[in-house]
């Protein structure tokens, strides 16, 4: 159960370096983590969390 608490903690803290910073490679980090976390540790999860995660990125940056 800790170990899922400290991944939540990770994966807040790249959704928010994801907002700040607004960039593809952190936003596919985040959304893979993200995804990762929400599906169980689903691999089609982790990639659909990460191109989610790219794609909001990238708009950011703009």
């Amino acid at each position: 159960m800790r170990n899922r608490s400290v991944m939540g903690v990770i994966a807040m803290a790249l959704a928010l370096l994801t907002l700040t910073a607004g960039c593809t490679l952190g936003g596919a980090a985040a959304g893979g983590v993200i995804g990762n976390e929400a599906t169980n540790h689903s691999a089609v999860g982790t990639v659909g969390g990460a191109v989610a995660g790219g794609i909001i990125g990238h708009e950011l940056g703009k």
